[in-house]
């Protein structure tokens, strides 16, 4: 089953520890990229972006949120 059939949208929020920094992605949501180095102020910045994108991609409104932090993975060279 596709995420679209489901009532949410799906953001992912991954550190990057090189750049100290937490970013924000959504394949459910287009153009949502964002960074911040504070947790809590990146889903701050999410929440108030969200409904904004929603909007200008046409997208159904009254879906969750649901959030999937993960930890940046850089490949051994």
């Amino acid at each position: 089953m596709k995420r679209g059939l489901f009532m949410e949208y799906l953001v992912t929020l991954t550190w990057d520890p090189e750049a100290a920094v937490w970013i924000a992605t959504s394949a459910d949501i287009p153009g949502l990229v964002l960074e911040d180095s504070s947790f809590d102020a990146l889903i701050e910045k999410v929440q108030a972006a969200v409904p904004e994108l929603i909007e200008l991609n046409s997208l159904p409104q009254g879906k969750t949120i649901r959030y999937s932090p993960k930890q940046f993975q850089r490949a051994c060279p």
